[in-house]
This record gives C-alpha cells, sequence and structure tokens, in this order.
C-alpha cells in the first residue's frame, strides 16, 4: 500500500512543540523534568491519544503510544529533551515522524500482524545522571547507585530533581519491567553534520553508530606566585593539560584516522590570574566505530596522560563517567531501509553516526536503524539548528514504509 505522510501536519507538530522550552537566546532549553519538559510531555500525550494509540508512561518517564496487535513490538521514536540552549529537531523530529507514520497507518486502516509503537525516551541528551537515561533504564543498563546518589549536570542532587516531578528511583530502576518484546527499532535522526548537505542527498541510512568512552580528569601540580615563581621551576597544571591535548590529539589523528577525541570542557584551579595554576580538571572524550580502536586509543592517551605528567612533576588522575559500545546495524534492516528508498526514488548513502542515540541502547534488545535526514550547515544543538522539510518528509515517508514492512 503507497500511502504517504502529511509533511505539513508534521511541520506544524515540530513548531508546536518547538516553542515550548524556547529561551531568551533564540533556542529550546527542555532538559528531562525541567517544567519545560513536563510541558512538552503533556503535549506529547495529548497528540498521541489525539492519534487513537493506548498512551503509557513507565517508571523512567519513557512515554509511548501503542498501536496493539499480537506479537513483537516494532517500535520507532527518539527523544524530545533538549540539551541547554539547543535546536528544536534534535530527537524532536525522530518522535514527531514516527508518531505522523503511525498516525497514516490508523487512518488508513491499515492491516498490520504485529503492534507498533511510537516511543520518546526521557534524557537521551546527558543532563541528568549520564546519557540514555530512559532508554538505559527500558534495558536495565542503569548503575543503580548513580540513579540513587548521583548529582545532575546542573550540580544538583538527582534526588531532589525527583522531588518535584513525582517520579522515583525506584520507579526508574524497575521500567524495565514494562517493556514489551521487541522486534525491531528504527530512529529518523537530523544529520548533525554536513555531509548529506555536501553530498546533495535527502537520506542518509545508518551502518554503524560509534561507541563513545567519556572520563573526567585532572592533572595536578603546585599553585604559586606568577610574578616569583620561575618557569623552570614551576610544576604549572595547565601546561601539563595543553600539551596533552596537543599530544593526544595528533596521536588519534594519526594512529587512528575516523577516530575523535574531544576536550570540551575545562576548568583550572584556584583560577586566579596572578596563580599558576595547581589543578586543571577536564573532560576527555573519545569516539570511534570501531571497539578495537575505541579500547586502543583510551590505552593509549591514558599512557600519554603518564607521560606528560611524569615530564613536568604532575600527578594524572581520571574516572569513567559513562561508555557506549559501538553498534553496527543489522544487515536485514539496511536492505530494508535500501530497498524502501528505491521504492520510493529517494537517493541515499550509508553513513557512521559519530553521535549516539537511543538507537544504540536499543540494539541490547533488538535490531534497529536509523535514518539520517540533512541538517543544514551541519548545525545541530545550537538555536542555529533547522532543517530540509523536504528531506525530513522524505524521511518520514521512508519511516513510515519501513514500519509497514516491519509490522506486515
Amino acid at each position: 500500500m503507497d500511502i504517504r505522510i502529511d509533511g505539513q501536519r508534521l511541520k506544524r507538530d515540530l513548531e508546536e512543540l518547538g516553542r515550548i522550552g524556547r529561551d531568551e537566546h533564540g533556542g529550546v532549553s527542555r532538559p528531562s523534568f525541567s517544567p519545560a519538559d513536563l510541558e512538552a510531555r503533556a503535549w506529547l500525550r495529548t497528540k498521541i491519544e489525539e492519534a487513537g494509540l493506548r498512551y503509557r508512561q513507565d517508571g523512567a518517564g519513557n512515554q509511548f503510544g501503542r498501536l496493539d496487535r499480537p506479537g513483537r513490538t516494532v517500535m520507532a521514536g527518539s527523544h524530545i529533551d533538549t540539551v541547554p540552549n539547543g535546536g528544536m529537531f534534535d530527537g524532536a523530529a525522530g518522535v514527531l515522524a514516527a508518531l505522523e507514520a503511525v498516525r497514516r497507518i490508523v487512518e488508513e486502516k491499515v492491516p498490520l500482524g504485529k503492534p507498533l509503537e511510537v516511543a520518546s525516551f526521557t534524557d537521551e541528551e546527558g543532563n541528568l545522571v549520564g546519557d540514555f537515561l530512559g532508554s538505559r533504564a527500558f534495558l536495565a543498563l542503569l548503575d543503580e547507585k548513580e540513579v540513587r546518589t548521583g548529582r545532575t549536570s546542573f550540580g544538583l542532587p538527582f534526588r531532589d530533581v525527583l522531588s518535584r516531578t513525582g517520579f522515583t528511583a525506584d520507579g526508574i530502576l524497575a521500567a524495565h519491567k514494562e517493556r514489551p518484546e521487541l522486534e525491531a527499532y528504527l530512529e529518523l535522526h537530523i544529520e548533525q553534520g554536513p555531509v548529506l548537505e555536501e553530498e546533495g542527498l535527502p537520506i542518509g541510512i545508518v551502518e554503524r553508530i560509534s561507541g563513545k568512552h567519556y572520563r573526567q580528569c585532572a592533572f595536578v601540580g603546585e599553585s604559586g606566585h606568577a610574578g616569583t615563581t620561575p618557569l623552570e621551576l614551576r610544576r604549572d597544571a595547565f601546561l601539563g593539560l595543553a600539551d596533552f591535548a596537543l599530544k593526544a590529539t595528533q596521536s588519534v589523528a594519526v594512529k587512528h584516522y575516523g577516530s575523535m577525541l574531544t576536550i570540551g570542557r575545562a576548568a583550572l584551579h584556584p583560577g586566579s590570574f596572578s596563580v599558576i595554576p595547581g589543578r586543571a580538571d577536564f573532560s576527555l572524550d573519545i569516539r570511534s566505530a570501531s571497539a578495537e580502536d575505541l579500547a586502543a586509543i583510551e590505552r593509549e592517551v591514558l599512557a600519554l596522560a603518564g607521560d606528560v605528567a611524569a615530564t613536568r612533576g604532575l600527578s594524572f588522575a581520571s574516572r569513567v563517567v559513562d561508555s557506549t559500545t559501538p553498534v553496527a546495524v543489522a544487515p536485514r534492516i539496511l536492505g530494508l531501509l535500501e530497498e524502501a528508498c528505491r521504492d520510493l526514488g529517494y537517493p541515499s548513502m550509508r553513513m557512521t553516526s559519530g553521535a549516539g542515540h537511543d538507537a544504540q541502547i536499543l540494539a541490547g534488545a533488538c535490531d534497529v536503524g536509523m535514518i539520517f535526514v540533512p541538517s543544514p550547515d551541519g548545525v545541530s544543538h545550537s538555536p542555529a539548528e533547522r532543517v530540509d522539510w523536504d528531506a525530513l518528509e522524505k524521511g518520514a515517508n521512508l519511516l513510515l514504509r519501513a514500519l509497514l514492512r516491519l509490522a506486515a
């Protein structure tokens, strides 16, 4: 059956949701369990129920709209939370494209052999206690200590955030008990990079999702007066960080081309203009589509950090904050998506996702697939984030076609 999504309705939905959490800087600030997020959740529930789907919410706040049938569930979705001052399409496009696809199936009364479910997962962006709180809760992959005693990225105890929402640590940790048996999970997402736009293509079919090792690190030296301590006698923690950052980046670029290393956050202590930094705290984000490369990079850069520390009279310490495993998309899903693209007349290319997604976590329970649509100028996690509406409509039609085949 050749049915298509309503592109104008999908656009209206995205624009409506994009107004919730709009901040003074022109972006969208809707971290999970914030007042804006709770408002967006209520809005999404209404949309799900208006579509004729059975609404449910589990103990982790994951939201679902279900079209009941016997058998294993075919699921599609993403997330509606955002980074602070983010854009209106990252995550939201995937949830609302899935809702539109299933809504069209309901409207056309398409007979199905398996249940369909639209999903919106809590805190994909990691503003609470690690990335992917909702999808990890869905699969019983959470660290119980972090859920009960952890702090959010904003510095607040997570339990204090929960106390204002009605959600509980016990409910989050038990969310997996409500999970249906899954057949497959599909996720549409903006690319968050420039490749599709540069290639002039509307569709990317993700074949691999990179894994990530995220650490919090520190070089520790000795503070001293900036005007009286000779350069050759200093144990400057910042110079250790600067030396390490340059050498580690060069090492990954030369030895592991295509993998990534990023130091996205740094803080010097005591942080005075006239005091030599005695401590440099920093984040270390390592990503690769290869599990072997990911492990090798981590060994190499930690050894390098130790060498830099020894050379400069410093100590080095680090701890793991979060990690994910690279995922290869199942051949049957790749084949199904590429065949559906050909049937629809949409040109496409295979891609690797350097960013993590809920699909990466769901891969532990079922076959997963991802559809990318272009991000104009490659911009994401920013108020300047945009979408090519024609390409988004094509991506949503591809999602619809794939769901029909998987749930037949």
